[in-house]
């Protein structure tokens, strides 16, 4: 009999649905229950979420690498020094010099630290809850950089583009790790603070202190570095002088970081106390780092250092060079204040036709050496761009004609006397003394044609001045046709004042870059252009003028003075010296765009006699005498 086949059974994996590969929705439960996930289901999504992230973190973590800086984070500016060792100004397209984290001060460092990143010295490089806060803040539109380390802000300022996008941000989260594991916490802060901007036009902490107080960075105080490290917020915000909002904010974000170094161990609460004044900052100045006499100073200097050292203007360029100068800042403003009083009293181009187009040039050179201490080349560099100290052009008139005068000394007193030819004897050193002071042409004339124009010339380019100013070799040439430069004049006068002993002018001491020495600027010895006899006839010439012409009331008895105008009075010149400086002074018209010279007839008003009275006030102001001048008067 067949018996009938026992009922089919669902096995029970089937039943439960661990046949499939997702139970979902799940099989044996009824309602919303079938919807809701099992234990294991969550514990297998939560394992397969966390390690798809620590794969893509693996990832992404391996395809970044660090990359090299950016050229512009590297990018120095040139910056130029007093000869006192304070800086004067720094030139380049980004006003940024490097320092070493030796030169920061510790309250710099804590005051940012406090306020940027407290946990600095012991985070991996990232914040991972800033990252997500960043994350959030640019789904926004808002400021993606929030809740960045001091590591963030430095791989962004310094490896990165300033893009706020997502793969900027998360390429700066890979390689802040990265950094922080291969580059010491006190390596990074010293990047950082050396690649932040500031505001002002200042990049760096070095170029921030000079900008806000005029001082290098290791000199700030800790009230200072607070405020400082208040603009790294964002300068436009904090930045007091901009406005009263900004001061505002400015005070309580500084007081605020004060504080915070304190809860943050950085800094004891009685060194806080002190610190209860706001430390306001200089006015921020609108002059560019050329303006007035300075683009001529560091034209000067740069000249002087191509020429000695081989260096290019394209090397120059590259920026980081550290320029010490020999000028004398006390020297430079006293010589360009005494220019401003005089031809501002002296001078009325809105009225007087003659007065207009007036120009002046000036130098001082000291004589043991021939260090350029101070010059004057115009108005301002920025916009009279002609260097009116270190131009060839204005002749020179009766200021040569002492060259002259030591030609005929050097030939009959100096170690080679001349042979004068019996036909032509030359005047007596006595007639030409009393030339000098009558500045009288008829004797130096008579001089050229009885020793020769030559020696003449030797005698000048000896003292210093370049042959190529030299002026053609005719019967005028003793009477000052050549064109030297006032820094050339006042450095070949200065050779009567160093017994005999000629200098060339020099303006850089020594230059570094990333702190090693640039080779070539060591200053040659002096040399000897005339026997001390020679020199000292020449200066005692020289005082004789000064005496003779009533500048004794003012000139000390040690200082040698010449003055004088061309023919036919183009220039106007006053050269004076001491033991310490000789300074030159010139004063001509030229009008922009126009080759010749205009002529200083009247210029000063019809009693200044062709513009000579303003170069001796100039120099009487500069050296501090009071009084006038009753000098040559052409």
């Amino acid at each position: 009999m067949h018996k009938p086949s026992p009922p089919t059974r669902t096995p029970r994996a089937a039943r439960s649905g661990r046949g499939r590969l997702l139970d979902h929705p799940r099989r044996g439960r009824k309602g919303l229950r079938r919807l809701l996930p099992s234990w294991r289901q969550l514990l297998g999504g939560f394992l397969l979420s966390v390690g798809s992230l620590c794969g893509l973190f693996a990832y992404g973590y391996a395809q970044v690498s660090i990359p090299d800086e950016n050229a512009a984070a590297r990018q120095e500016a040139n910056v130029y020094y007093w000869a006192d060792g304070s800086q004067m100004t720094a030139v380049g397209a980004v006003n940024r010099q490097i320092v070493p984290l030796s030169q920061i001060p510790v309250p710099m460092r804590n005051a940012v630290v406090a306020a940027e990143n407290a946990s600095f010295y012991s985070d991996p490089g990232v914040s991972f809850t800033g990252e997500l806060r960043a994350v959030v803040n640019m789904a926004k539109g808002q400021d993606v950089q929030g809740g960045s380390t001091i590591t963030q802000q430095y791989v962004k300022n310094t490896y990165l583009s300033q893009d706020q996008t997502y793969t900027r941000k998360i390429k700066e989260f890979f390689i802040a790790l990265k950094l922080s594991r291969t580059k010491s916490k006190d390596l990074i802060l010293q990047g950082y603070l050396n690649s932040s901007w500031f505001g002002r036009q200042a990049y760096g902490i070095q170029a921030a202190a000079y900008a806000y107080y005029g001082i290098p960075a290791k000199d700030l105080d800790p009230g200072q570095a607070a405020l400082l490290a208040a603009t790294l917020k964002g300068a436009e915000q904090y930045d007091p002088s901009l406005s009263a909002a900004n001061h505002a904010r400015a005070v309580a974000r500084w007081s605020w970081i004060l504080d915070r170094e304190v809860a943050s161990g950085l800094m004891p609460q009685a060194e806080r106390n002190k610190y209860r004044t706001f430390p306001e900052p200089r006015k921020q100045s609108v002059a560019t780092s050329m303006s007035g006499q300075t683009g001529y100073l560091v034209n000067v200097a740069n000249v002087y250092l191509t020429k000695r050292t081989g260096l290019a203007d394209k090397d120059l360029a590259r920026g980081g060079y550290r320029i010490h100068t020999t000028f004398e800042k006390d020297k430079v403003r006293r010589l360009e204040q005494a220019v401003k009083d005089v031809t501002g009293q002296g001078l009325d181009p809105k009225h007087r036709a003659a007065d207009r187009y007036a120009e002046v040039g000036a130098a001082t050179v000291r004589p043991r050496d021939g260090a350029v201490l101070a010059l004057y080349g115009g108005s301002d560099a920025t916009q009279h761009f002609t260097d009116n100290a270190d131009t060839s052009g204005v002749p020179a008139g009766s200021v040569f004609k002492p060259f002259a005068l030591a030609a005929l000394v050097d030939g009959v007193r100096g170690p080679h006397p001349l042979r004068w030819p019996v036909t032509t004897p030359p005047p007596g050193i006595a007639d030409m003394q009393s030339a000098l002071v009558t500045s009288a042409h008829a004797p130096f004339v008579q001089l050229g044609k009885s020793i020769g124009w030559v020696w003449i010339r030797n005698a000048a380019v000896k003292a210093g001045l370049l042959k190529s100013s030299m002026a053609p070799l005719e019967q005028t040439f003793p009477i000052g046709t050549s064109t030297p430069s006032a820094i050339r004049t006042a450095d070949a006068y200065a050779t009567f004042a160093n017994s005999g002993k000629q200098n060339d002018p020099y303006s850089v001491t020594a230059v570094l870059r990333h702190g090693k020495p640039v080779a070539g600027l060591q200053h040659p010895d002096a040399r000897t252009a005339f026997t001390p006899g020679v020199a000292a006839t020449v200066d005692k010439v020289l005082q004789d003028v000064a005496s003779r012409n009533g500048s004794q009331k003012i000139v000390p008895g040690s200082a040698s003075v010449a003055t004088g105008a061309d023919d036919p009075a183009k220039s106007a010149w006053f050269v004076g010296y001491t033991h310490d400086q000789s300074t030159a002074i010139t004063l001509f018209r030229n009008k922009p765009g126009t080759a010749p010279l205009l002529s200083l007839k009247d210029t000063g008003g019809t009693g200044s006699l062709h513009g000579n009275v303003l170069p001796p006030r100039i120099w009487a102001r500069f050296m501090g005498y009071a009084g006038d001048f009753a000098l040559n008067r052409r």
